[in-house]
């Protein structure tokens, strides 16, 4: 992999082709990460090379992901790239199970209270990229990325991103703010942003961050066949995880190991190499929820694949197919 530093569209700010997802250093999800665990998970990121660091205001009820990073960081600010997204919060929801429940809000005033918070959580002055987390149907996103724009006027944040957006959102959000980079879901198997979202982003210069590029572990080569996944893990919730689904794609993983044996890497290494190098992709985030896996997973930036590889895979991804219900059931 070509681990040289990418810019963020026309801004000042650039990135690896790696950087970790820190959503599961909440703490929330279904491994309930330590503090001490996942402060010590972004160290031994860093260490490896991923310095491209993204997390958010809602990754955990009172920002515990936020506070990791500040933790790990400590002096070393000016050596990261800190991304954080705003427009997301929990509040209760007596109800649910668990009780609580994410709610998408766009209004300025709300944007412009949680970036303070964020900062204050991450001891700094500055975010280097601040994305809108989702656009909110109930406020028109023009008004959402003009806040993003003062935000961005007054230095709150060095570069603005969109994430979990159509292209008609971009177009109506870069016409009131500066548009950077656009953080979508796209891995292998799921590439529908290849369609409408990831040619716009081409056109217009702006940075592809793609999540989910190891599909929540499906393409990192270590589950099983028939494995069924408890209510409290949220993978229940998906058909990729089920079934027909789930073996199929099991099937493709197998396809890849000989791949992967022959490189001498783990096989999540080689899922992401090949993300990070497909056509107007910027960045890749993993995730990590130890710090042996931020370092097994950093490992990627070492991986290059070369022809063979390559068209085994391609021949793979045309065997599989599309997946099926790429949102929780």
């Amino acid at each position: 992999m070509n681990a040289a530093l990418r810019p963020l569209g026309a801004s000042p700010v650039s990135v690896g082709p790696l950087g970790l997802g820190c959503w599961p250093l909440a703490g929330m999800t279904r491994e309930g990460v330590s503090r001490e665990v996942a402060v010590a998970t972004v160290r031994a990121a860093i260490d490896a090379g991923v310095t491209h660091l993204d997390t958010a205001y809602c990754y955990g009820e009172h920002g515990e992901s936020e506070q990791a990073v500040c933790e790990a960081v400590g002096g070393g600010r000016d050596a990261v790239v800190i991304a954080s997204k705003c427009g997301i919060h929990w509040e209760p929801d007596p109800a649910g199970s668990p009780p609580r429940r994410q709610v998408t809000d766009g209004r300025p005033e709300r944007l412009r209270a949680e970036v303070e918070e964020s900062l204050r959580r991450l001891g700094t002055d500055r975010l280097d990229l601040l994305y809108l987390h989702a656009p909110d149907p109930a406020v028109p996103i023009e008004d959402s990325a003009g806040e993003l724009r003062r935000l961005l006027d007054t230095g709150k944040a060095r570069a603005i991103g969109l994430s979990n957006a159509s292209a008609e959102n971009l177009t109506r959000f870069a016409a009131e703010c500066p548009l950077a980079a656009c953080q979508m879901q796209f891995n292998m198997l799921q590439r529908e942003i290849e369609a409408e979202v990831l040619p716009w982003c081409v056109a217009h210069g702006v940075a592809v961050v793609a999540y989910w590029p190891l599909m929540k572990g499906l393409l990192a080569g270590r589950m099983r066949r028939g494995q069924v996944f408890p209510m409290s893990d949220s993978r229940h919730k998906y058909p990729i995880f089920k079934g027909v689904e789930f073996e199929r794609t099991l099937d493709f993983v197998d396809a890849l190991r000989p791949v992967a044996e022959r490189l001498g890497h783990p096989l999540a290494n080689v899922v992401l190499a090949w993300t990070a190098e497909q056509p107007g992709i910027t960045s890749v985030l993993f995730g990590a929820t130890s710090p042996d896996q931020a370092s097994d997973n950093a490992g990627a930036l070492r991986c290059d694949l070369d022809a063979a590889a390559r068209d085994a895979i391609q021949a793979a991804i045309e065997a599989r197919g599309p997946v099926a219900g790429r949102r929780p059931a």
